[in-house]
């Protein structure tokens, strides 16, 4: 009896430490597309890079992703899309957005000229995956974009 409970306090142990050594994935823009653009909603296509610095694979298998511009919220999106991270290592994905982008261009009409060439962005969220006890990983992630390279004009 005393073995078995030793066993299963060593794999609770394990499991926990998985948990705690998970270092939050990094996600960045890598473009923004519109698909549909209405008054009140705009549908958008956004692809994101996410940059994983652990020492093993990232199997995720959904995400929620809320997008600020300029200190306004601006976006909202889930993905159920599932795709692996490599260990140390980065993989884009494309992922729909529902946009009501009124406040935020409301933001940049107001904005000087050197805020409107560089745009502050803000995606946090959380990122779902497999592994272990740790079910899902919060990200948080700000800095600075040209407004020309956030708006990819291609269709």
């Amino acid at each position: 009896m005393r073995v078995i409970a030793v066993l299963v306090l060593s794999l609770l142990a394990a499991c926990a430490g998985v948990g705690t050594q998970l270092e939050p994935p990094k996600l960045s823009f890598v473009k923004l597309r519109t698909i549909e653009a209405g008054l009140f909603e705009q549908r958008l296509e956004l692809r994101l890079r996410v940059q994983n610095p652990n020492s093993l694979s990232l199997p995720v298998h959904g995400l929620d992703v809320d997008v600020e511009l300029a200190g306004e919220h601006f976006a909202h999106g889930v993905s159920a899309r599932e795709f692996t991270v490599p260990a140390n290592g980065e993989a884009e994905f494309d992922m729909l957005l529902t946009a009501n982008a009124a406040n935020a261009l409301i933001r940049l009409a107001t904005a000087d000229r050197r805020e409107r060439e560089q745009i502050e962005y803000r995606l946090h969220g959380k990122l779902s995956t497999r592994l272990g006890v740790k079910r899902t990983v919060p990200f948080d992630e700000t800095g600075t974009l040209p407004l020309g390279e956030l708006l990819d004009r291609r269709r």
